[in-house]
């Protein structure tokens, strides 16, 4: 598979994850990204042996979206301190089933089943605070294309949340979609500091779906 690289020089590469593509490898043993990554290196570096990369954030399998790797060890710990701090900044574009307000905040609690790989909203006793910011782009047809901003990161979040308002997204059959496609869910903008620099690094991409 190419890589579409966003960004790269000797400490950070920024690369756009396509739907389907694995962040890391589990026990499918299909394509990730971590490995497609270091293979790139290894041979556009010259590299012998094992060669270094971090991983400091995922998207889901089905999500597409840009992503940063660190090609260092120091850049590795100063990103996830980023994320740590909350200085590290998503932002993901969806297309969800009907027609939803202008904008709106979603709260919730969310209890992750780990047998199932599923997460359900469920109260303060037994789940995690979840919390996003939605805006409406504008709508297709009977859909609704928004743009999402996270304030937690919880397992699925976006995913669920809609589905619990009725509005799952278009394609996500696991959380009640009616509507058999891949998931119109993509990680459009990332923000963070250059670990190293600390120069503000933002980067966009736009998903063919929303022409």
């Amino acid at each position: 598979m190419k890589l579409n690289i966003l960004y790269e020089d000797k400490h950070i590469i920024v690369v756009v994850k396509p739907s389907g593509i694995l962040s890391q490898e589990d026990s499918t043993k299909d394509p990730d990204m971590l490995t497609l990554i270091k293979e790139y290196i290894k041979v556009n570096e010259e590299k012998e042996g094992n060669v270094f990369l971090g991983l400091v954030h995922r998207l889901d399998r089905m999500t597409s979206g840009v992503m940063v790797f660190a090609k260092r060890s120091k850049s590795a710990s100063r990103l996830s301190e980023q994320i740590k701090k909350n200085e590290f900044k998503k932002s993901y574009i969806a297309l969800v089933e009907g027609k939803v307000n202008e904008s709106g905040t979603l709260k919730n609690y969310l209890f992750k089943n780990e047998q199932e790989v599923k997460s359900y909203v469920t109260n303060e006793k037994t789940g995690k605070l979840a919390l996003l910011d939605y805006e409406l782009i504008k709508y297709i047809n009977d859909n609704s294309l928004v743009k999402v901003n996270l304030h937690t990161g919880r397992h699925h979040q976006i995913r669920v949340q809609f589905a619990n308002i009725k509005h799952p997204l278009v394609g996500d059959v696991l959380y009640g979609s009616k509507i058999k496609t891949n998931l119109k869910l993509h990680a459009y903008k990332l923000e963070f500091l250059h670990p190293m620099t600390g120069e503000t690094l933002m980067f966009e991409n736009y998903p063919d779906w929303i022409k």
